[in-house]
């Protein structure tokens, strides 16, 4: 049975572009990303305590690091992430050949291996790539040809990978070996070609289903893992970017959103956090674990 659920606002962070959020179990906190400011975001559920840290480049994605700290994809490739101060370490370049190209979207394997892509700033298709960063910092290069690289995750027993390459119009799915990190047997899995909005952000549930980001249609929308529509989450905010599950028990879903991506009439809640209890609950989130 389909299920139609509303989202309701948390924070009204004001970011230009919303993106990448993930739960902090450690701290009882979720940690997201204004890309364009750009900024490392954080917003505290339990108290409604919220930081803004500035950074120097382009900020996709974040993870936290198995050893503490946090790593991120930068406009330069991947980096260490001072959050107390925004200071950036480059752990691995990427695309240095490309300065017309920043990071996006990203997450890390159940081995800990931190996957992020690339993305043109002009939107030019075919320019990215998606890549790998390994545990000992070593970089691997996944795919070539990638327009605006976005979601990406896993299935709870790690041999599915999830991932949209947004003006595809498609989520794909790859069989995934965890233990060599390798990905083969692409072939779509959602097709939203005729439908308004774009695939975005996704998250992946403990039960294998599906949550993801429509961007210009002002919903997030839940799937089986058999591709079958559960349910659709309706925000008062077109331009919806990423989602990931956090809070007690992993039971909250958070969806970001952008106001310098709305289109026509901005809401006045572009740039707002948002979440909903959908009865579901996420996977621990992955650090990275190098």
């Amino acid at each position: 049975m389909h299920r139609e659920l509303r989202a309701e606002l948390v924070l009204d962070a004001k970011a230009r572009l919303g993106e990448g959020p993930v739960w902090d179990a450690a701290r009882d906190r979720l940690l997201f990303v204004d890309i364009l400011a750009p900024a490392l975001r954080t917003f505290r559920p339990d108290t409604g305590a919220t930081t803004s840290v500035p950074v120097a480049q382009y900020l996709g994605v974040i993870r936290p690091r198995a050893g503490g700290g946090l790593v991120a994809g930068v406009a330069d490739g991947f980096a260490a992430l001072d959050e107390q101060t925004g200071e950036l370490t480059l752990l691995a370049p990427v695309e240095r050949d490309n300065p017309g190209n920043r990071m996006n979207d990203g997450g890390c394997d159940p081995a800990g291996r931190f996957y992020a892509g690339t993305m043109a700033m002009d939107e030019g298709v075919g320019q990215g790539g998606l890549y790998r960063l390994d545990r000992d910092h070593g970089l691997r290069t996944v795919l070539t040809g990638v327009s605006v690289s976005n979601g990406i995750a896993w299935s709870p027993d790690g041999t599915l990978m999830y991932y949209a390459d947004t003006p595809t119009h498609r989520v794909d799915v790859f069989d995934y070996d965890v233990a060599s990190g390798s990905a083969g047997g692409r072939r779509p899995f959602l097709d939203f070609t005729a439908e308004k909005g774009l695939p975005d952000g996704l998250t992946v549930d403990a039960d294998g289903g599906l949550w993801i980001a429509l961007h210009g249609a002002g919903t997030v929308r839940h799937y089986t893992a058999g591709a079958e529509l559960a349910t659709t989450v309706e925000l008062p905010v077109r331009a919806v970017t990423a989602c990931a599950f956090g809070g007690p028990g992993l039971g909250t879903l958070y969806v970001t959103t952008a106001a310098d991506l709305e289109a026509g009439e901005r809401s006045p809640l572009a740039g707002a956090l948002f979440a909903v209890e959908p009865g579901v609950r996420g996977q621990p989130v992955v650090q990275y674990a190098g």
